[in-house]
């Protein structure tokens, strides 16, 4: 999978991403950014949210577990711009029983993004000079 974020104009950046997706990502104003969409790291508890919600919808369904309409909070700390913590709340209808709730929440912190946080996942960083023409 393949993401290009191309600068529109100050920290304002328009990202494709495979799959026929795209979307708009800059910074505050506090820090020089005018707002215009939210910061990458704000897409990453965004991220964070749907991942768990997702995750949990599906086991839920694999199960027939009515979940409803279920929702995930993520509440972000940040040190400076950088996020220190991600407190997850995973709101279950009340009518299910100890044991689905248990499960749905250990299925909970088996997202995809939850794991890339939380693991070993590694990045690398290169670079590709621009060409003359």
């Amino acid at each position: 999978m393949r993401v290009v974020a191309r600068r529109r104009e100050g920290y304002a950046h328009d990202v494709e991403i495979e799959g026929g997706h795209s979307l708009l990502t800059d910074e505050p104003e506090s820090v020089g950014g005018t707002n215009t969409g939210p910061s990458p790291t704000r897409l990453l508890a965004t991220s964070l949210a749907a991942c768990t919600a997702i995750t949990v919808e599906m086991y839920a369904d694999r199960k027939g577990w009515d979940v409803g309409g279920l929702q995930v909070d993520v509440e972000t700390s940040f040190e400076g711009p950088v996020p220190t913590s991600f407190d997850v709340t995973v709101h279950l209808p009340s009518d299910l029983d100890e044991g689905q709730i248990e499960k749905l929440l250990v299925i909970a912190s088996k997202c995809p993004v939850h794991k890339a946080l939380t693991g070993d996942t590694t990045v690398t960083i290169s670079e590709a000079a621009e060409s003359g023409t």
